[in-house]
């Protein structure tokens, strides 16, 4: 059994996972994303993904995987089985052991077992979450189906995993983040990966 440390815990490799850990990896916040593999983009095919035609789900998951990847956040094929909270951050549970953060964000779809688990309020079915996606317990956030009653969607999965980075960026530097780069300073912000 192993026990690793990282800034920033992500539960669920889908759209909204892997924005979260995109996000926070690019800018200077170490993340590791625990995935089962279960997501449902490996029934989907992306029509309507902003600047993308058309893409079978299971090729955008890999595309999104190693995009992840290239900046350097850790990507690990296992299921966590219990979060909860501790003095110093976030603990979760995984086959391979105990896992500490100290930010932990949700994206496990339409499984909102480990946001039960750690008592985050929820609204009707749905968890609660304000704007930045941050839920009733301080520094955990929820993204995507977790947070969306039937409204299931890739890109706005996306967007709420990228909401949720933000703010955890926003808190650590004590100011509003904002990660937008400009063609100047792009050259290398793809991770090795090049534009696609």
């Amino acid at each position: 059994m192993t026990e690793t440390d990282t800034d920033v815990i992500v539960v669920g490799g889908g759209p909204a996972g892997l924005s979260a850990a995109l996000f926070a990896q690019k800018n200077g916040l170490e993340a590791v994303v625990f995935d089962a593999d279960g997501t449902w983009m490996h029934k989907a095919h992306l029509f309507n993904y902003l600047g993308i035609g058309s893409i079978d789900g299971s090729a955008y998951m890999d595309v999104a995987r190693r995009q992840v990847e290239s900046f350097g956040a850790e990507l690990r094929e296992t299921e966590v089985v219990d979060a909860s909270t501790a003095e110093d951050g976030f603990r979760v549970e995984t086959a391979d052991g105990d896992h500490r953060a100290d930010y932990l964000v949700l994206a496990t779809g339409a499984n909102r077992d480990l946001a039960e688990a750690l008592g985050c309020a929820f609204d009707g079915d749905v968890v609660d979450v304000d704007v930045t996606m941050e839920t009733s317990v301080e520094d955990a956030y929820a993204t995507g189906a977790m947070v969306r009653a039937e409204e299931w969607q890739a890109i706005i999965s996306a967007g709420d995993g990228a909401a949720a980075a933000l703010n955890v960026l926003s808190k650590e530097r004590g100011e509003n983040f904002h990660d937008f780069d400009v063609p100047a300073t792009a050259d290398g912000v793809f991770g090795g990966m090049g534009e696609e």
